[in-house]
């Protein structure tokens, strides 16, 4: 009786295993995802607008309506490069994120060519509490969000870096951006992209559950006069975790969700 207990133990310790394998999922990971975005106001959020004091949600620019996190311009005249960014009130450092997106609507008045349907979470981000008054975007680590324009290819979940460099291959890369190799998202579909961080080792852009994008050694770049300033305060160039937030750069787009998975350091 006892052996008969025993191995039904561990016959459920090896399907226990290979159920976490199957799905990709290591042991001793956190596997609960928690919502940042609560689905009925901005509780948790502050937002930073270029030209504006910290906590000053000019034009409305940021709200929630219909159970979604929306970013609109319907309170500006013109754009006139009023970037902004959501950020959330905790720093992270190993993690995955996942966001639910949707561009929606028209360009708001001015806004430049380039923010044709596109947006961004920036990771790995200062706080909004060290950005100047008339700073445009944190130093960070920015997950490029890109809609198509129904014709064109146009990958997302794309790299850029205000502020910042990463690794790749070995490499320093010290180019603004860098393409994923994702498909087109045209239309108002809704898009989730993913995000796993862990510190200042790898982060990896998923979509569909597929690696689009991959890098390490996420670290300021000390070409950037304010970025140098915030190394010197850290004491090193690296980063291995900071803010999480969301942007505003002239196109409408909405979130249906924003989640995060906490991970055990590796």
């Amino acid at each position: 009786m006892i052996c008969n207990r025993h191995a039904t133990l561990v016959g459920a310790l090896v399907l226990g295993f290979l159920s976490i394998f199957a799905i990709g999922i290591e042991p001793g990971m956190a596997q609960e995802w928690r919502p940042l975005f609560n689905g009925k106001n901005l509780e948790g959020w502050t937002p930073k607008i270029r030209g504006y004091e910290l906590g000053e949600n000019f034009g409305n620019t940021f709200r929630v309506e219909d159970g979604l996190l929306k970013v609109g311009y319907e309170g500006y005249d013109e754009f006139n490069e009023r970037f902004g960014h959501l950020f959330y009130k905790d720093e992270f450092s190993n993690y995955r994120l996942r966001v639910t997106y949707r561009f929606v609507g028209d360009q708001a008045k001015g806004g430049p060519g380039w923010a044709f349907r596109n947006s961004g979470v920036m990771i790995h981000g200062e706080s909004p509490k060290t950005m100047t008054k008339d700073q445009d975007f944190p130093a960070s680590i920015e997950v490029q969000l890109l809609g198509g324009n129904g014709k064109d290819a146009r990958t997302t979940s794309n790299l850029c870096t205000p502020g910042t460099n990463v690794v790749m291959d070995g490499k320093l890369i010290q180019r603004h951006c860098t393409s994923s190799k994702s498909k087109t998202y045209h239309g108002d579909q809704w898009v989730t992209a993913e995000i796993e961080v862990r510190g200042n080792k790898v982060i990896k852009h998923l979509l569909d559950g597929e690696v689009v994008l991959s890098y390490d050694q996420p670290q300021l770049d000390e070409r950037d006069d304010h970025a140098k300033e915030l190394a010197k305060k850290l004491g090193t160039t690296q980063l291995s975790g900071g803010t999480i937030s969301v942007q505003s750069e002239s196109h409408p787009v909405e979130f249906k969700s924003i989640e995060i998975m906490e991970l055990d350091e590796e």
